[in-house]
Order: C-alpha cells, then sequence, then structure tokens
C-alpha cells in the first residue's frame, strides 16, 4: 500500500477547551503522576529486597507494576504539558511512536493479568501440584509469552495505521494518538481496517476479559468446600485483582469492542485505564494484602536503622 500523507504535525484538541478546567486537571494528573510512581516504585522494591520475589504472586505483580510506570508514561507526561500550552501538536513520528509504546505497555498488561489470574487458579485449584506447575522457568515463560504478545498486538496496530494517507484536516479529537482517532482523520476508506481494529484490540481485550472471568469462577466454586478463614484468604486476593481487571477492561472494551467511531466521553474512559488504574493498582494490592504491608514495613525499617547509623 502506498503512502500519501502531507501532514506532518496533529494539533490535540485535549480534554478540555476551557483554561480553568485544564489548570485544575494539571494539577489532579500531576498528583496522580507522582501517586503511580510512588506507589509502584515501592511495590518493585519491597518485592525485590525481600523474599516475596520468589512466589509468582509477587513476581508478576513485579512486572505488573513496571508495566504501569512504561504504560503511563506513554501518555501522562504529554497530557500534562499540553494541558499547560496554549496549541496541544505532536509530530507524526511522535504520534507513531506513542501509538505503537501505548498498545505495547498496554499489550503487555492485559497479558500479565491474564497470567496472574492463571497464576491463582493453579494455587487454588491444582495446590498440590503449585510448586511445580508455577515453577521459577515456567513464569520466566509467561514472563516472555506477555511480552511477546504485547509486541505483536502493537506491531499490528501501528501497521495499520502507518500507511493510511492524512490529507487534512489535522486536529485529532482526543488527548494522545490513538486508532480510532486517527482513522476518522485519515483521507481514504478505513472500514476494512477499522473491522481489523475490532478483530486485533477488540476480539483481544473481550477475550482475555471471558477468560479471566471463567477462571475466577472456577476458583469461586473450587472454594466452596473450603473453611471459613481459607475461603476469606481467597476471596480477599481474588478480589484484588478482579477489580483491577474491572478498572482497566471496562472503558478498554468500551472503546475498541464498538466500530470505528469516536464519542466525547472516549477521552474520559482513556483516562481510565491510562491513569486511573495504574494509579489504584498499588493501593488495591498493598491495602488489601498483608504480606505486601510487612515487606513495606520491612523495607522501610531497614532503610530507617541504615540512615540512624550513618548518622551515628
Amino acid at each position: 500500500m502506498e503512502k500519501s500523507s502531507n501532514i506532518t504535525v496533529f494539533i490535540l484538541l485535549g480534554l478540555s477547551q476551557n483554561r480553568n478546567i485544564e489548570i485544575l486537571c494539571f494539577v489532579l494528573f500531576l498528583f496522580c503522576y507522582i501517586g503511580i510512581w510512588t506507589g509502584n516504585v515501592l511495590i518493585m522494591i519491597s518485592i525485590t529486597c525481600t523474599q516475596l520475589i520468589d512466589r509468582p504472586m509477587y513476581y508478576f505483580l513485579n512486572y505488573l507494576s513496571l508495566s504501569d510506570l512504561c504504560y503511563t508514561t506513554t501518555v501522562t507526561p504529554k497530557l500534562m504539558t499540553d494541558l499547560l500550552t496554549d496549541r496541544k501538536t505532536i509530530s507524526y513520528s511522535n504520534c507513531m511512536l506513542q501509538l505503537f509504546t501505548t498498545h505495547l505497555f498496554g499489550g503487555i498488561e492485559i497479558f500479565i493479568l491474564t497470567g496472574m489470574a492463571y497464576d491463582h487458579y493453579v494455587a487454588i485449584c491444582k495446590s498440590l501440584y503449585y510448586t511445580i506447575i508455577m515453577s521459577r522457568q515456567r513464569c520466566n515463560t509467561i514472563i516472555i509469552a506477555c511480552c511477546t504478545g504485547g509486541f505483536v498486538h502493537s506491531a499490528s496496530q501501528f501497521l495499520l495505521t502507518i500507511f493510511l494517507p492524512f490529507c487534512g484536516p489535522n486536529e485529532l479529537d482526543h488527548y494522545f494518538c490513538d486508532v480510532y482517532p486517527l482513522l476518522k482523520l485519515a483521507c481514504s476508506n478505513t472500514r476494512i481496517i477499522g473491522l481489523l481494529v475490532i478483530a486485533n484490540s477488540g476480539l483481544i481485550a473481550l477475550v482475555t476479559f471471558v477468560v479471566l472471568m471463567l477462571s475466577y469462577f472456577l476458583i469461586l466454586y473450587t472454594i466452596r468446600a473450603y473453611t471459613a478463614e481459607s475461603r476469606s484468604k481467597a476471596l480477599s486476593t481474588c478480589g484484588s485483582h478482579i477489580t483491577v481487571v474491572v478498572l482497566f477492561f471496562a472503558p478498554a472494551l468500551f472503546i475498541y469492542i464498538r466500530p470505528a467511531i469516536t464519542f466525547p466521553e472516549d477521552k474520559v474512559f482513556g483516562l481510565f485505564y491510562t491513569i486511573v488504574a495504574p494509579m489504584f493498582n498499588p493501593l488495591i494490592y498493598t491495602l488489601r494484602n498483608v504480606e505486601m504491608k510487612n515487606a513495606l514495613r520491612k523495607v522501610w525499617c531497614h532503610q530507617t536503622r541504615l540512615k540512624t547509623k550513618q548518622v551515628l
């Protein structure tokens, strides 16, 4: 397919045209971004500096926190910068780069959540064989598969978009470069490409979500015969994961499972999986997890003792 385009810069319309709302959003997103970095870095340090790293659940959580940081960083800094400027622009090459990296880390996060659900399923439904099934080699293979799946997904989206001709106008009705807003600007028939995007992003999100829900249905069915204490512990772990899954998948399904059309609400739903979900992940996995809270205390106490010795 021959590309014919005279657009070198896109103008992002952003979240709002009201200056006061933009300043308010900047302050809000700044605190969110600081919270995302603080929470996820604390989780990564707490896991890697304690024995939790040897357990598959926390091994996956460590990589989920890393993917959260990478994913939100592809969007949030640019969004905050644009909120302070009158003219919000992004070059064609940077737009394509943002499209690729956003779907790369978003895809990796989806597959890591699936890997975590598989770990929960094995821990509860195949508990006698858990250590054999979830060996470190198996965990490494799952992480490699997640990264490979994310790359294949992102490369597919990128290849569907990179050859689109853009002849004008160049106003992108979003706060970051995504497929559907770009399809709206293309000066060619994009119906087939729109269907391919649904087959790629939409079906991946839908199938993954259904698989996740089925896995937790099996878990809930299995724990019926457990003691009340064991049920409570299993439900607490699964409840945290289900909350994260719903926060991430519900808005993503709303956007990508439908035909290639855009709505004003897409920007708000986009905030959920680019900023809100990465911000709430650390809170959900720490506040409802006794082992994570103990690991955080252990790391903080160790650092405090080291500083005290240095001062003395």
